[in-house]
């Protein structure tokens, strides 16, 4: 049973331990037993940072403030990357095509580079345009995008430096979160889920009360 989205700020500890559990596990996140959810639920929700990065067309953008609606699905990647990113990214754009209208005007996707220094503004925006010209990419310096990414577990400076500056997730921090309209990460996703999972969880996460 999916638990309520509820307030509050996780702990540092809870933070410190969840980070240990998304390395060690590949993210994480696996599916109940009935399969009726496929994504983790967190009882204290990760707290979303107020940090402002670029978006596409060159104006601030942080995961905090300009999230309005009620669900937003946040992935940090780079476009180049062969494999992983790419998979992700075409099973929520899968997704979001799989919703009905009602559902997919309540969810934004957003695409957050580890790579800034060849993701620039232009070349983020061909890169997502190709799974869904709706979807948000974010860029900045790699210090901000690793402040970004702490906080919600995202172990963007664990990762594997790329001749550019910007950081290889590989096996480590590849889930997609979910960041609610309280400012607050209480679900994520494993690398592995599915579209038509992705979108049976979005409709149910919908389905809660505001």
């Amino acid at each position: 049973m999916v638990r309520p989205w509820r307030s509050g700020r996780v702990r540092a500890g809870v933070v410190a331990a969840l980070l240990t559990v998304l390395v060690a596990s590949g993210c994480g996140g696996d599916a109940n037993a009935d399969g009726a959810f496929e994504g983790k639920t967190l009882d204290n929700p990760l707290p979303v940072p107020d940090i402002a990065l670029s978006d596409t067309s060159g104006d601030d953008f942080s995961l905090a403030a300009d999230t309005d609606k009620r669900l937003s699905l946040v992935f940090f990647g780079y476009s180049n990357c062969p494999d992983i990113c790419q998979t992700v990214m075409a099973s929520l754009a899968g997704a979001i095509n799989r919703l009905d209208d009602a559902d997919r005007e309540q969810v934004d996707v957003i695409f957050v580079t580890t790579d800034p220094a060849r993701d620039t503004e232009t070349a983020l925006r061909r890169y997502l345009d190709r799974f869904n010209p709706d979807f948000i990419g974010l860029t900045g310096d790699i210090e901000t995008i690793i402040d970004v990414g702490r906080p919600l577990a995202v172990y963007v400076n664990d990762g594997v430096e790329l001749p550019t500056g910007g950081f290889d997730l590989g096996g480590h921090s590849t889930q997609v979160t979910a960041i609610d309209s309280e400012d607050q990460a209480p679900v994520y996703w494993s690398q592995d889920t599915s579209q038509s999972e992705f979108a049976d969880d979005i409709h149910t996460l919908l389905g809660e009360e505001p």
